[in-house]
């Protein structure tokens, strides 16, 4: 999970990452967004509403981590429940990263 962060990290270092709520949604709206990460302990009408977007606009989900670590990984001050990725070559890198450790948990 550090890998995926840290690749999170750097995104958020190169300008490529919006955080929270109303950003990300927009960010899903406007086709910027790539990928979007949702944390593990997002409110049900955050996760809800971030999942009908992405579904509605085609654009990727992945769940992990949780709100502090989130935060933690993008600079922020404060948790945060959604971060989008705003470039396709992160989130694409990022991605990979993700279905890795999902095969490895599976075994």
């Amino acid at each position: 999970m550090k890998k995926l962060l840290g690749m999170l990290g750097l995104a958020k270092r190169a300008g490529k990452v919006s955080t929270g709520t109303f950003i990300c949604e927009k960010m899903i709206k406007s086709g910027t967004a790539k990928l979007v990460i949702l944390a593990s302990d997002a409110s049900e009408n955050t996760a809800k509403a971030i999942r009908n977007a992405c579904i509605s606009y085609n654009v990727s989900i992945i769940q992990c981590s949780d709100m502090s670590e989130l935060g933690h990984w993008v600079g922020a001050d404060a948790d945060r429940a959604v971060v989008s990725v705003n470039d396709n070559n992160f989130a694409k890198a990022i991605s990979d990263i993700y279905n890795i450790l999902i095969q490895t948990e599976k075994g």
